[in-house]
């Protein structure tokens, strides 16, 4: 992961809600996983762990998770009304809530999303200042941060795979800041996360598209999350 700080760092975002990690964190790992789903969930299904689940309510994170479901910004003031907005919108959401998970973060949230006939899977972290890690894509161990633009691909792990995307990637004079790969099993569904420093042309991303081998390309470009 990156080692780069900033400002936003040290004294977090512009945010609605009395604690960046159980608000503002919250919201953008909500707007993430939107993003990864391709659109508004018609049902979600959010399940609070560790110190997320014994104070979700009270820090106002489940206002902010339907909220960034929502595509509302951090400083929105409707994540105060996010309950009554997602009536509007006609989506469905319910919360669980795992006390002790000794494996995850204290601050994790898993977000199971479907929408028509897609369905996700996103557990991401929310690690204070409104910061925030993906830790895990439909099974697939992630690790991005959502500050860069990142392209997720999904695909055959087929002999040389990963060095022919990072030089199609290469070519569109994008410079890899992160890479991580994870697969099923060898041989298996394979996926890489990747994120850029700069942007991915629109044209790249259909020839990616376009491969045999490959499954499915998500792209989401670096915007204020």
């Amino acid at each position: 992961m990156s080692s780069r700080s900033s400002i936003f760092d040290m004294i977090g975002p512009v945010m609605i809600g009395p604690s960046s990690s159980h608000t503002a964190g919250v919201v953008r790992i909500a707007r993430v996983a939107r993003r990864i789903l391709g659109q508004q969930p018609d049902e979600a299904t959010i399940t609070f762990y560790n110190s997320f689940a014994r104070t979700y309510e009270g820090h106002g994170s489940d206002r902010a998770v339907v909220a960034g479901l929502l595509d509302f910004k951090t400083d929105d003031t409707r994540i105060k009304t996010a309950f009554d907005h997602a009536r509007e919108a006609n989506l469905v959401y319910s919360f669980k809530s795992v006390g002790n998970a000794s494996t995850l973060h204290p601050n994790t949230v898993k977000l199971n999303l479907t929408a028509g006939g897609r369905k996700v899977e996103i557990v991401g972290e929310s690690r204070g200042g409104g910061l925030i890690n993906i830790a895990q894509v439909n099974g697939f161990r992630a690790d991005f941060s959502a500050q860069l633009h990142t392209l997720i691909i999904t695909a055959e792990d087929i002999k040389g795979s990963i060095a022919f995307i990072a030089d199609v990637v290469a070519h569109d004079d994008c410079n890899i800041a992160t890479m991580n790969v994870s697969r099923k099993g060898k041989h298996d569904l394979a996926c890489q996360f990747i994120e850029t420093d700069s942007g991915i042309r629109p044209l790249t991303l259909e020839y990616l598209r376009s491969l045999r081998w490959v499954n499915e390309v998500i792209y989401i470009p670096d915007i204020d999350l």
